[in-house]
């Protein structure tokens, strides 16, 4: 159906023109032609715009209703004092006071990779983890998988071996365990061996085998002579020295500038914060609370508090010069030490871990610094 209105007939009003015989009607016609094309092509455009605005406020709802946040945040974590602010923050309540109505679950894990596989699977929306395989996953991910929104701790990650092992040369021949393959303590094992002319494959062979092991069983298998030493967090390290008569061969702080290296960071996959960025600001309001509350707690209440969240989660509790020691080693910060990252992609390469790549954009800090108010950077890796 044409909008084109038909012509109108002449009419016999005073000033009005009239068509007498002979003359032609072509120029009328097409001025009313012309009208009518304008006023229908008015009419087109409103209605264009009508269905522009629709959309536009659709769209909007939509957009709305896709970041609305999650009715459940499923959060993975370890047992261990590297992981504290998330031991703290579930065990006190401070994280999930700040979700409001949004749903904590929680699930732990013995090391990173595995953390990792369970996001992917989409089983987990956030985690603490080591950055390594963080790292892994952003690379093999083309960088869609992950991102990087805040440290927890620096430090608290040592090589403890049997006492008659004084250098790297005494290694070769010898077993020694990490957490998992690929994960954070196992890249730093396996980089470090390799600058020591010590040549270790992931598949268990070279000059020196590495065992990936569940820590409570390393523990068990280092006091039993099974094991002649383990590159692991606290308070496995501490656990290893403390209770099964080891020695600290190699202190990780000491192969980072000043010290500062991230041990446990919090991640998130990039469709739930997408999709839930309140959530996940919340997530980050809990975080900074549980790092302040680290931060400012006397030894005695950190002790007690690690211990309530280890019993939980483990069933049993640490002993008191154990948990001493391991806090001792640990720094608790929400800065991801994002300058470590392109030695930290390096050291995977170096491991046969991780592929060389272009990292950048693995860090999203633009909720933290909201958070807290201020600038951490994100080294050229991303957002800040």
């Amino acid at each position: 159906m044409s909008n084109t209105p038909e012509p109108t007939p002449p009419a016999s009003n005073p000033g009005t023109t009239r068509i007498v015989a002979g003359e032609t009607n072509k120029p009328k016609r097409r001025r009313a032609l012309e009208i009518g094309i304008a006023v229908g092509l008015v009419l087109l455009i409103g209605a264009g715009a009508a269905v522009a605005s629709v959309v536009a406020k659709n769209n909007e709802t939509q957009a709305a209703a896709a970041t609305t946040p999650a009715a459940e945040l499923r959060l993975g974590y370890f047992g261990n004092v590297t992981h504290a602010p998330a031991l703290v923050g579930v065990s006190k309540g401070i994280i999930a006071s700040k979700l409001g109505s949004t749903k904590l679950t929680t699930q732990i894990f013995n090391a990173g990779p595995a953390a990792i596989e369970a996001l992917n699977a989409g089983a987990i929306d956030a985690a603490y983890l080591g950055p390594n395989p963080a790292i892994n996953s952003f690379v093999q991910s083309k960088g869609a998988s992950i991102s990087i929104i805040a440290g927890a701790a620096s430090g608290g990650a040592q090589l403890v071996v049997k006492p008659g092992i004084n250098s790297a040369a005494d290694l070769k021949g010898k077993t020694l365990a990490s957490p998992q393959l690929g994960g954070t303590q196992d890249v730093a094992l396996r980089a470090w061996l390799g600058k020591q002319g010590l040549k270790s494959n992931p598949n268990g062979g070279g000059d020196v085998a590495i065992n990936p092991t569940d820590n409570a069983q390393t523990l068990k298998l280092f006091q039993d002579g099974k094991l002649d030493g383990a590159w692991l967090p606290e308070p496995w390290a501490s656990r290893l020295v403390l209770q099964a008569g080891g020695k600290v061969l190699v202190d990780e702080k000491d192969l980072w500038d000043k010290g500062a290296f991230p041990t446990t960071i919090l991640i998130v996959s990039k469709k739930f914060a997408a999709e839930h960025p309140q959530t996940v600001k919340a997530l980050l309001q809990g975080h900074e609370a549980s790092v302040n509350w680290l931060n400012t707690a006397s030894a005695a209440d950190k002790a007690t508090a690690i211990n309530a969240a280890l019993k939980a989660t483990a069933g049993s509790t640490l002993p008191a010069d154990v948990i001493d020691r391991s806090l001792k080693n640990i720094t608790f910060t929400v800065d991801p030490l994002a300058g470590t990252y392109k030695k930290l992609l390096q050291d995977g390469v170096d491991a046969g871990i991780t592929k060389p790549a272009d990292i950048n954009g693995i860090f999203d800090l633009r909720a933290l610094n909201n958070v807290t108010g201020q600038k951490t950077s994100a080294a050229g890796l991303g957002q800040d």
